[in-house]
């Protein structure tokens, strides 16, 4: 009998071995919103300003707190590209393999417009409704938002191009089709851009791949390019601007993947980047071998002609980084409302609300700040002052987003604790994903320069951003007087660029809080001036002054509701 019995029993201990406790105390799911309608500072920007777009991204929005494209997210992160060097039977193949996750989250970015509602839509302010399309895309994944922005940059350089009309209408489509066919075949087309190589970095002029004219033909005028690139992004593209040394100097030509007949570009993949974030997105780094390419503008300027599209994509990282940073922020709210602490939820904390406040802060502010430059890209045929406005503002908001992207994730990553660093949960993707922007198009370095250059080269740009400023001047005492010193100091002449990161950061302090004192909450405003430019000011987040303010701005920035 009891050799019969002791299996059960058995059994039945090593059972209650692991039901040693119930699950309590866990933040809920951060699924369920809608990322637009919720958002109260997003969407009431919208209604005031580009109303006609309002159901599209109330679409859109809803997509981004769905459980199901949340999970997609977390599925093509999970599942990271494969390179396909070679077929089966040992032909050269130069193939990428992404997860069926990855297809279904280009398909649902690419037919909701996020690359190209500022080039489709006559309504007034385009670039400003595609960049709210950027800013919700990235709240559900990071990766797509490399093709995404590319795209949305490749159609402002076909443009005016008769020989690429084909391939802008393709890019403009509201349509995803991966198929490895030529463009005349294709629904839709994704485009990519491959500048860097090993020894020069962000530095173009280093350029030392080479491209050799072939002929005049119907495509154009034909070059065949030999070299390497270091960074290659979306290496499946169908097509890539890129940069080659011509008899006239460094050019730029177009490189599309598959030939007119239909066989494959000389176009080879050595590997995929093993990188710290955007892991869903391949990066790789290539070689071509008289690669078959179409020059784009005149040869000899392909700096100048990548740069006159290349501001689209710093716009976007920069409205792409504030997107990211408000991901973070629901995340953060969500896990503090839910959770709770010391007998009561963290939310209610006054250290935890003071740093929730703040982050909220930042994220209007950084938003905001990103959507004034939107604004003047919108107005840069018709207007002096948007022209001038966003030569200067787009590397300062570029800069000034991507660089406060990181420190912002990793706060958000405090409220969760160590529930934040495990990569299951997407705060730990974020906060991997954060410092990507700033090297993307750009370091940080970079844009700080280029503010300078900008000035230096047109005071018109400077006296630009100083109007833009003064014309919030009455709203605020700390703002006048800051604004004033800042309009002094742009003013002087510096020996070298040493102190470039510093003026930036206070261009685009008094930036942001011209926005916020415009468009913003007054509590929130009142609250970001006086933190960003009063004497209160301090670098660490959670050090605003004691305010029954604090609670309501949390409140405020809450998308997701209990």
């Amino acid at each position: 009998m009891n050799a019969r019995v002791q299996p059960v029993a058995v059994a039945e201990a090593k059972s209650s071995a692991f039901a040693t406790h119930e699950v309590r105390n866990q933040a809920r799911p951060a699924t369920g919103f809608n990322a637009f309608d919720d958002d109260r500072a997003l969407s009431d920007l919208i209604a005031r300003m580009v109303p006609w777009a309002k159901d599209r991204l109330s679409a859109l929005g809803a997509r981004a707190g769905s459980e199901a494209v949340q999970e997609a997210a977390r599925l093509a992160n999970e599942h990271e590209p494969k390179l396909l060097t070679h077929d089966r039977y040992g032909n050269r193949n130069d193939w990428v393999e992404f997860h069926p996750a990855w297809h279904q989250l280009m398909a649902l970015a690419f037919q909701s417009e996020v690359h190209s509602l500022a080039w489709s839509t006559s309504e007034p302010h385009g670039h400003l409704a595609r960049a709210a399309l950027s800013y919700l895309w990235n709240q559900i994944e990071n990766g797509v938002g490399c093709p995404t922005g590319m795209a949305y940059a490749a159609i402002a350089g076909f443009s005016g191009k008769p020989q690429f009309s084909l391939w802008r209408e393709r890019t403009l489509a509201a349509d995803y089709d991966p198929r490895r066919l030529p463009i005349e075949a294709k629904r839709a087309a994704v485009i990519g851009y491959a500048m860097t190589e090993k020894q020069g970095g962000s530095d173009l002029r280093e350029t030392q791949t080479t491209a050799r004219f072939v002929e005049r033909g119907a495509h154009g005028e034909i070059y065949a390019i030999t070299g390497h690139k270091w960074f290659f992004s979306v290496p499946v593209a169908d097509g890539f601007y890129t940069l080659a040394r011509t008899q006239s100097g460094v050019s730029c030509l177009f490189v599309p993947r598959l030939l007119p007949d239909g066989s494959a570009n000389r176009i080879h993949i050595q590997r995929l980047k093993d990188k710290c974030g955007n892991r869903s997105n391949a990066s790789s780094e290539i070689e071509y071998h008289d690669t078959w390419s179409i020059l784009v503008g005149e040869e000899g300027r392909g700096i100048a002609e990548i740069l006159s599209h290349a501001h689209l994509t710093r716009l976007d990282f920069a409205v792409g980084s504030a997107g990211l940073m408000r991901q973070a922020l629901s995340l953060a709210l969500n896990h503090a409302q839910t959770r709770t602490a010391f007998g009561k939820p963290m939310a209610e904390l006054p250290m935890q609300r003071n740093v929730l406040a703040d982050l909220a802060l930042e994220t209007e502010a950084a938003m905001l700040g990103a959507f004034r430059v939107a604004r003047a890209i919108d107005g840069l045929q018709t207007s002096d002052h948007e022209r001038l406005l966003a030569r200067v503002a787009t590397p300062v908001v570029k800069f000034w987003n991507c660089q406060r992207a990181p420190a912002f994730t990793y706060e958000c990553l405090q409220v969760h604790g160590g529930n934040g660093f495990i990569m299951e949960n997407a705060m730990a993707r974020l906060y991997r994903e954060a410092p990507l922007n700033s090297i993307w198009e750009g370091t940080s370095n970079m844009m700080c320069m280029d503010v300078l250059r900008a000035m230096q080269r047109d005071a018109n740009c400077r006296d630009a951003f100083v109007d833009e400023l003064r014309a919030s001047r009455g709203l605020n005492a700390v703002f006048d007087r800051c604004t004033d010193d800042l309009a002094d100091r742009l003013l002087a002449r510096y020996p070298d660029d040493g102190h470039a990161r510093a003026l930036v950061t206070c261009m685009a302090h008094a930036l942001q809080a011209a926005e916020m004192l415009r468009h913003g909450d007054a509590t929130a405003a009142e609250l970001f001036v006086q933190s960003r430019l009063g004497a209160d000011g301090m670098h660490v987040f959670g050090a605003l002054p004691s305010s029954e303010g604090l609670g309501k701005v949390v409140e405020r920035a809450s998308v997701i509701r209990h």
